[in-house]
């Protein structure tokens, strides 16, 4: 009988890919950089898109986002109650006050690098500071957990868990987004297993030496659940809760941990 390798284990990159990776995810990291630098009130959310194209493009990579299964933008740009995959337009402007998620994916040499944080538009109050925050600290848990030998839902678990720490730090309960999550990455930007941000311990393929995932938390001021607006695209909150989107590509090393998408200071 024969066994697919491919399942038993998440996809994995020599050494040399995986710099590879980091040199796509660092364009990446510049263009959220630069975005968060313009996201002031006034601007609209196209203008944070044409900043982080230009951004990729002027370092020779393309934007993955841009064409993928249609969609238009080089940026997702989810505001306030959008988790994820906003359409970035004209009419969409930013004023103070505004929570706002940016993901990012870019190309270079075929591969992908993909990140995503929140971060608010001027002064924001206290609660939606605080749920960007524990998504970040869900996100930092589930990178904890990219070690060789752990399993995929090892990281799952890690990822809720931060949630639930946070949750108790804050003194409050966080909604985790049902049925998205993160994935596999390398020369494709989506690629299996899935990996989901909550559940058991213990199962699924293995995280071995070179394994790379996207590891992507989604937490809302109440509801777990969401809806798809008419563009096809936009993601919002069922209650209108506001929501938080943390991302970042990390790899498993004999060292620990690496970031693939690394932001500039």
């Amino acid at each position: 009988m024969v066994f697919n390798r491919k399942k038993k284990v998440v996809p994995f990159r020599t050494a040399g890919e995986l710099d590879a990776m980091a040199a796509a995810g660092a364009i990446v990291g510049r263009a959220l950089v630069a975005v968060r630098a313009a996201a002031k009130p006034g601007v609209s959310t196209l203008e944070l898109d044409e900043i982080a194209e230009q951004v990729i493009r002027d370092a020779g990579a393309v934007p993955s986002f841009k064409g993928y299964h249609g969609f238009p933008g080089s940026i997702c740009a989810s505001v306030n109650d959008r988790v994820v995959h906003g359409i970035p337009t004209s009419s969409e402007i930013l004023t103070e006050g505004d929570l706002v998620s940016i993901d990012c994916g870019a190309i270079l040499e075929g591969w992908h690098g993909d990140s995503a944080w929140t971060f608010g538009v001027g002064t924001i109050i206290e609660a939606d500071e605080l749920l960007s925050e524990a998504t970040k600290m869900s996100m930092e848990a589930g990178i904890a957990a990219m070690l060789p030998g752990n399993r995929l839902t090892d990281v799952s678990h890690a990822i809720e868990m931060g949630t639930r720490a946070a949750e108790k730090e804050h003194g409050r309960s966080y909604g985790i987004v049902d049925g998205y999550g993160g994935h596999a990455i390398g020369r494709e930007m989506h690629m299996d297993p899935f990996l989901a941000n909550e559940g058991a311990p213990g199962k699924g393929p293995k995280l071995v030496v070179g394994s790379v995932l996207a590891i992507e938390p989604m937490l809302t001021l109440g509801t777990t659940q969401t809806k798809v607006l008419d563009d096809d695209w936009t993601v919002v909150t069922l209650d209108g809760s506001r929501a938080a989107h943390w991302e970042h590509s990390v790899a498993v090393t004999e060292d620990g941990p690496r970031i693939l998408t690394v932001r500039p200071e």
